[in-house]
Parts: C-alpha cells; structure tokens; sequence
C-alpha cells in the first residue's frame, strides 16, 4: 500500500512527469523515517543491504522487483571517496567499474581519457545550477541592493571557468535546448545581469550601491558562506572577486557538509553560494519546492503574486499558455534577484567499456539511475 493523497483538486498537466521522475520514490506508510534513514525499504531494482558512513553503501538484487529478469547485476557497491582526485586515480587503475554520475569535471575528462583512453566519457548539461543566496535583512532586504549584486555578475567568466566553456545561462528554469521552459535567450539578455556589456551593468550597480553608502572608502563586509566542496568553493572565490567591482568586500567561510543544510535553514548567513538541482524539468517541480510561499527559498522570499501565478500555470491545459505563464514567473523572480542563478553546470559520467546499458539524462541528475537496464560485458 501507498499513502493516499487529494492532489488532484485542479486539473494537472505534469502528474505523471512529476511521478515518473527521480523525486517520486515509493516508500512504505508503516516505516517512519528515522528507520528509512536506517535501513530503506522500497520497491527498486535493488535491496540496501549495509551502510558505513564515509565508507560503503551496498545493495543487493531485489528478486520481487516488478519487471520481469530485470535487474541484470547482482547488487552494487557505492564507496565513498571524499577526494575527487582519488576516486578518479581508483576508476583509472580499474577498482570501479564507474565514477559516480556527473561527479567529473569538464577538465578532467581529458586526464582520464589520456590515462585510460577506453574508458567511455559522458558530458551532459545538468538541472543543477550554481545560485546565490541573500539572507533579506539588512542591507538585503533592500531589493535594489539585491540587484546591484545581480548586475555585478560576468556570468560567463564562471561558465569558463568552471565549465571550461560549456555550462550555461539561465534563469529559474533550466535553459533551452535541453530544458523545455527555460526563457527564451532574448528575454533573458533583458534581466539583470544577463547583457552582453558587462562593464556597463557593473557601473549601474555601482551607483546603486553608491546611494546605499557604500564605495571605496566604506565598503560592505561580509562573509560569503558555502559548502565545503570543490564546485561551491570555487564558484564562491570567483563571486568574491566580482563584488569587489560594486564595493562588496567578502571572505569565505566554509561549511562542512553535514552542516551545510542547517545553517541555511537557521538564515545563519549573509550571501551563500548554493546549488539547487530539480527532480524533473517542470514548473510544478521547481516553482512550488524552491520559490512560492513558505517554500525551501533559504530567504524567506514570499510574494503571493508569484503564487498565483505558479497556480494559474499549474492547471493549465494548454502547453504554450502555461509556457508563457512560467516565462512570466521566471522573469519576475529573476528581475527580483530572488536567488540569481550563476551558471547551469556541465558534469561528465565515465565508466570501464565492460559496463553496457548506461543512459545519461540531460534534464535532471536524480533520473534514470535504478540500474535495472544495467549490465557487465
């Protein structure tokens, strides 16, 4: 059994993307959670069999899954190995069959393939995007200072960076081709942050901050906080030298992981540099987790407005009317810096060419990875 629910009050074009995705997993009614955390129960391809933390996650065959002969493999072994030069050293002298999916980087594929030239190497767009937080107190509750801090953003100075050039620009949704509501590339060269000339968004700020107090001689200082992890800590260096251009003189603070998610529900912070993924490329998905209303915003944003809006798409039929609706929504949330994204990561997956069945998803890293298509040559 299942637990019920009256989701369907009001028509909803995206139930079954929203229950075929990654985020829709099956879990037990009877078994509370501190007991899921502990030992998971579920009806996947695979039974958890034993977890040590910072070591090994293992799995074993379900023999009852419902597709019939599937999965192929026996089980599957996770080792965790918190260093990423390590893991890729242990994958390239043959210890694991495959990296963990999109965990390499752009400019690492190019070491891997030129120490293992057969292994197969994947690099797709992912629905995870660098993003800021602004903790809306003082001086962030001041929308316009929020926006100084928008259109300090050379946006393609972190693709190169950190992408090697292949990352991409978008607003709330993922950006087209890949994702499918993601603001056309005209409307997005109109928000905050998103022009061509950079120089010039950059003195617009400025003066912004300049009517707030704030310039050479009376910087603001803060602390930009993030989890301490290769891809938030230099996303989080590249910010910091950026606000310097708009008098915003920041030091890092890391934040080991475990605690990362408690200090962003305390708000303990003033600008923190985030990642946010979605289960499925859909409005309903991404608007009502992460943006309406007492949502998970990290910032307390609230503007029933927007709620509106996120309902009015949600029930309409209609797919290119419920497009421009979403359009709408993201361009207001963007034009209000309410977590300005900063680029759209790339990730690469690289496996041993014994491994067959692999599909890499480009809308979202939580999809297509039950293995139960999954074979060894």
């Amino acid at each position: 059994d299942v637990c019920s629910s009256d989701l369907l009050k009001a028509p909803q074009p995206a139930l079954l993307g929203l229950l075929a995705s990654g985020f829709s997993p099956i879990y037990p009614c009877h078994v509370g959670p501190r007991e899921m955390r502990q030992a998971p129960v579920g009806t996947g391809p695979f039974k958890f069999v034993e977890y040590k933390p910072n070591q090994t996650i293992k799995l074993v065959r379900n023999p009852n899954y419902w597709k019939p002969g599937r999965p192929y493999l026996d089980g599957v072994e996770y080792t965790i190995i918190p260093n990423r030069s390590t893991a890729i050293l242990a994958f390239q002298s043959n210890k694991f069959d495959m990296i963990f999916p999109f965990e390499v980087t752009v400019p690492l594929v190019g070491d891997i393939k030129a120490n293992r030239p057969d292994a197969i190497c994947e690099t797709a767009p992912m629905n995870v995007a660098a993003n800021i937080l602004m903790n809306p107190v003082p001086p962030f509750d001041d929308i316009e200072v929020r926006r100084a801090v928008a259109m300090t953003l050379d946006r393609k100075a972190f693709r190169d960076i950190m992408t090697a050039g292949t990352g991409d620009a978008g607003g709330a949704m993922q950006p087209l081709p890949e994702g499918r509501w993601g603001l056309p590339p005209e409307m997005l060269r109109e928000l905050p942050g998103y022009g061509s000339d950079v120089a010039k968004s950059r003195e617009k700020a400025r003066a912004i901050m300049a009517a707030k107090g704030y310039g050479p001689g009376k910087p603001l200082k803060l602390k930009v906080s993030t989890r301490n992890l290769p891809t938030y800590r230099d996303a989080a260096v590249i910010l910091i030298s950026q606000l310097k251009d708009i008098h915003i003189d920041a030091e890092l603070q890391l934040v080991d992981t475990a605690q990362w998610v408690p200090k962003l529900i305390r708000r303990d912070y003033a600008i923190a540099v985030s990642q946010v993924g979605n289960g499925v490329d859909d409005p309903d998905q991404n608007y009502f987790e992460n943006y309406v209303c007492g949502s998970r915003t990290y910032m307390d944003y609230c503007n029933k407005d927007i709620d509106a809006m996120v309902t009015a798409q949600s029930s309409e039929r209609d797919p290119e009317k419920r497009k421009k609706i979403a359009w709408e929504i993201d361009k207001k949330l963007t034009d209000e810096a309410v977590r300005p994204m900063l680029y759209y990561m790339h990730g690469a997956t690289c496996w041993q060419p014994g491994l067959k069945g692999i599909t890499i998803q480009v809308n979202s890293i939580y999809n297509n990875w039950r293995l139960d298509d999954v074979w060894l040559e």
